[in-house]
């Protein structure tokens, strides 16, 4: 079990270099354990090509993809509870984090400079379904700069709170309090939220227009073995994919003209422990968080996997990927790590792979009134 989190202290930041920590498994394994603000401004641009990459690229061809030039921007106190679990990029690519432990949404900028924009209220008593601490999970930015998070508590606080511009903090959508809502989801054209609940193997669909919640799918593929089902999630191409740690799959449910779900089609198998995931392209290749083995990976479309990021590279237990111009963002937690280092890293893509807008499911009249919003990485 984690210490109980103190009052979270200004994240040391340093510029280039890495870390090595050992393996951990963060939020996807919750159920296991359970700043001086800067001006935002983009990421510096990325090297040369010439520059050395990370790890071995992908083989070559027209979708080789590596990365170059990775860099922790910013350092943590895991003792402070600043586990960054997710992350949603702002349109001039500084990132917003949510601290899991904490109960904290924080915003890094090109720097890595961070500041706690918003925290949770607390939950009493606090008993959040296999973690026994409350936390804040998956992100999700809309146009008009709202953040959503999914805040689990195993109380009747549990479910997807909103975080407004002006820093204000309410509960937009209950989910049930004995689920753990763990990545976030946001299909922009239909004005729709999905949330990966890992406890009861559901995806829940939630309306921005009048905040309704439905059980969206369900089933044997999301459910849980042991402790993490359902986990990362992303709408992409007319489908909602997911992530199931328990299973090591990668899964791909179709949206039907009506929008209701398809059957589950597994995309890839052996990805122990992945976490979260973002796509590299236009594509089914993606970029996968594997916290259980400090890896990041390169899933590939026929579904082999190729390594990108190691702890060498300076990672330390990964949770979440975000991908946007030429650039991959990894948020480590170090949720069981022996050498705790949670951190924000930023590597140049080198090779084929840039976000597109999430392309929403077929099925537009189901929901209501659509709002304009962000890509699946969390910004536009």
């Amino acid at each position: 079990m984690p210490r109980s989190p103190r009052t979270p202290r200004t994240s040391r930041t340093r510029r280039g270099g890495s870390g090595a920590a050992a393996p951990a498994l963060a939020l996807a394994a919750l159920a296991l354990l359970a700043a001086a603000p800067a001006p935002a401004s983009a990421i510096p641009p990325p090297p040369p090509a010439a520059a050395a990459p990370a790890t071995d690229p992908a083989p070559a061809g027209p979708s080789a993809f590596r990365l170059s030039d990775p860099r922790v921007i910013a350092h943590y106190s895991h003792e402070d509870g600043q586990t960054p679990e997710n992350i949603a990029l702002d349109p001039d690519g500084s990132a917003y984090l949510t601290f899991a432990l904490a109960r904290q949404v924080a915003h890094a900028d090109a720097g890595g400079h961070t500041r706690v924009i918003a925290t949770l209220p607390e939950a009493a008593p606090a008993q959040a379904p296999g973690a026994g601490a409350a936390a804040v999970t998956g992100i999700v930015r809309t146009h008009d700069g709202s953040l959503y998070v999914p805040y689990v508590t195993g109380t009747d606080r549990t479910g997807i709170h909103r975080i407004r511009p002006d820093g204000t903090v309410g509960l937009f959508a209950r989910l049930p309090a004995d689920g753990h809502a763990n990545g976030l989801a946001l299909d922009r054209r239909h004005g729709l939220l999905y949330a990966a609940d890992s406890r009861l193997g559901t995806v829940w669909r939630i309306s921005l227009h009048d905040a309704s919640v439905t059980a969206w799918a369900a089933g044997a593929p999301l459910q849980p073995l042991t402790s993490t089902g359902a986990n990362g999630i992303k709408v992409h191409h007319g489908a909602v994919w997911v992530s199931n740690s328990d299973r090591g799959t990668l899964l791909r449910i179709p949206v039907r003209e009506d929008g209701t779900a398809g059957a589950v089609e597994t995309h890839a198998t052996g990805l122990a422990g992945i976490d979260d995931f973002a796509f590299a392209g236009d594509g089914k290749t993606v970029v996968a968080a594997l916290p259980a083995s400090d890896e990041v990976v390169l899933v590939r479309a026929d579904g082999t996997r190729s390594t990108l990021l190691t702890r060498r590279d300076g990672i330390s237990g990964p949770t979440s990927v975000a991908v946007r111009d030429g650039r991959v963002y990894v948020a480590s937690a170090s949720a069981l790590a022996t050498d705790k280092d949670p951190n924000l890293l930023v590597a140049a893509i080198e090779g084929a792979g840039r976000t597109e807008p999430a392309a929403a499911g077929p099925g537009a009249a189901h929901s209501g009134a659509a709002a304009a919003g962000t890509d699946e990485a969390g910004a536009k």
